[in-house]
C-alpha cells in the first residue's frame, strides 16, 4: 500500500500503523527511504536499514498495538512534514503492559513512484 499525502489528510489509520500491528517488519521498513533516521521513543537517533530493522523488530517483538490519529500533513513540493498523535501498547521486559502516548513529527519524501517514505521519523515529536 502506498502512503501518499492525501491518504494521510483523509485517514487515521496509515500504512505505517497497519504494518506494525500485523507485525509485518519488511513492510514497515519499506515505508522509509534508504538514508532515513528515527528518534526512538527512548530518544536515541539511529540511521540506517540495519538500526532501523532492529529499532522496528523489537517494537514487533515487545507485541505492539499502535494507534494514530493524524493531525494535519503539510505538503511543499516532494517533501511533506506529518504530524500525527500516537498510542503505543506494548510489553515491557518484565511483561507488564504499557501504553505511552505521543505527538509524531514526520518528514517523507516522494519517491519516483509517486509514493512518499520517510526521511525522519521523530515519534517524540519537539520532546
Amino acid at each position: 500500500m502506498k502512503y501518499t499525502a492525501a491518504r494521510a489528510r483523509r485517514s487515521h489509520r496509515s500504512p505505517f500503523e497497519d504494518a506494525l500491528n500485523a507485525g509485518d517488519v519488511d513492510a514497515v521498513l519499506a515505508l522509509f527511504s534508504p538514508d532515513a533516521t528515527m528518534r526512538t521513543p527512548a530518544g536515541e537517533v539511529i540511521t540506517g536499514p540495519a538500526e532501523l530493522r532492529a529499532e522496528i523488530a523489537g517494537t514487533v517483538a515487545a507485541q505492539a498495538r499502535l494507534t494514530n490519529k493524524a493531525r494535519f500533513c503539510l505538503t511543499g513540493d516532494d517533501t511533506a512534514l506529518i504530524v500525527v498523535d500516537w498510542t503505543l501498547e506494548a510489553t515491557a521486559p518484565d511483561g507488564t503492559r504499557v501504553t505511552p502516548t505521543g505527538t509524531t513529527a514526520n518528514v517523507a519524501r516522494r519517491s519516483a513512484d509517486g509514493s512518499w517514505r520517510f526521511t525522519i521519523l521523530n515519534p517524540l515529536g519537539t520532546a
